[in-house]
């Protein structure tokens, strides 16, 4: 790893920080060096506040009594390029420019209208050296949501399941089970912590009466959809609860309860589309799929998914419902919860 990218990697290491808290925003890290020293550096916390540029340029305002003549001589890595428009904050092109950074160092290209090169065009045209793609696919990676949202109008889109030692998602009766390990469970919570909205289908509202929050992690919850074609689902349910703001979409109506949206969809042959189309309307970048087995396979088999997270357990079911079967996919090496393999899949096609 050359200098360059190990500056880079810190700014990923500080943007990665905020997974889940900058929404509708991407994530961004930057570090400011001068003399192969860093001097500065900070990240985007949280939607509406400071962007990672502001803020590493203020801890050397801070820090420093000399540091209009340090910022004149140093170089800025940022995850992300900057941006050229005002948004919530002014541009942090023009703040670069005002304080004389004389090289930039950037790992992605903002997919954004508004931005998409023109920050990069900007701090050109004052004289500043950029250089591009710096750790380019590990900086993609970090907002993949975000790109996902911008390239393809539609949210990142992560399925999630557990399965038996023998292939099954549930077993025969209609009584809740839980295949996975209290961690895993955990674990579960903390990534609903990090997505925008969370998706059943109507059998597992009925079956299971989930909550959908984060109340195993300390996080913020997700916007809860459920799949309720016929409105047939008790109001008795947790989902109705009007704890949180919850989408269901049936064939019905259009209408809002108070944090209970109805929204009205077709039914015949492209949900999962309309759900994701609804979802882009709303600026939700990211969907996590909890089931059932029937939701989880409409999205496989429309080609509609960008992740799948799937714990198999050493519990046998002998018998019941089908866990989904993925179609050819790159999986990351497996890692152990407790005794639950965690294997994780990308869908190459996406």
């Amino acid at each position: 790893m050359n200098t360059a990218e190990t500056y880079m990697r810190r700014a990923l290491e500080l943007a990665s920080d905020a997974l889940g808290q900058t929404a509708p925003n991407p994530m961004v890290g930057a570090v400011i060096v001068c003399d192969e020293q860093i001097i500065g550096e900070g990240y985007h916390e949280h939607y509406g506040q400071a962007h990672a540029e502001v803020n590493a340029i203020n801890q050397v305002t801070e820090r420093y009594a000399n540091a209009a003549e340090l910022l004149r001589r140093s170089q800025l890595f940022v995850t992300l390029e900057p941006c050229a428009h005002q948004g919530k904050t002014p541009p942090c092109a023009d703040l670069i420019i005002k304080h004389q950074v004389p090289e930039v160092y950037i790992g992605s290209i903002d997919p954004f209208e508004q931005v998409n090169g023109k920050g990069i065009e900007k701090l050109t045209a004052a004289g500043i050296r950029v250089h591009t793609g710096i750790l380019k696919e590990a900086c993609d990676e970090l907002n993949k949501r975000f790109f996902t949202y911008h390239r393809k109008q539609r949210p990142y889109i992560i399925l999630k399941w557990a399965e038996s030692a023998d292939g099954f998602i549930a077993p025969e009766n209609k009584e809740p089970y839980w295949l996975s390990s209290p961690t895993s469970r955990k674990l579960v919570h903390k990534w609903r912590s990090e997505e925008q909205a969370i998706l059943v289908g109507t059998q597992t509202a009925a079956k299971d009466n989930p909550r959908l929050d984060t109340r195993l992690w300390n996080g913020r919850n997700p916007l809860r959809l459920v799949i309720d074609r016929h409105l047939s689902l008790s109001p008795g349910l947790h989902l109705f609860d009007q704890s949180q703001p919850t989408i269901v979409f049936n064939e019905h109506k259009t209408a809002v309860q108070e944090q209970l949206t109805f929204v009205q969809i077709d039914f015949y042959g492209y949900v999962p589309q309309l759900i994701a189309y609804q979802l882009y309307l709303k600026g939700i970048q990211s969907l996590i799929v909890e089931g059932g087995a029937h939701t989880l396979n409409e999205f496989i088999r429309h080609n509609l998914w960008d992740e799948a997270r799937v714990f198999s357990t050493p519990k046998p079911l002998h018998a019941g419902l089908s866990a989904p079967v993925l179609p050819a996919s790159q999986q990351l090496p497996d890692t152990f919860v407790e005794d639950d393999r965690l294997q994780i899949y990308r869908n190459p096609s996406a």
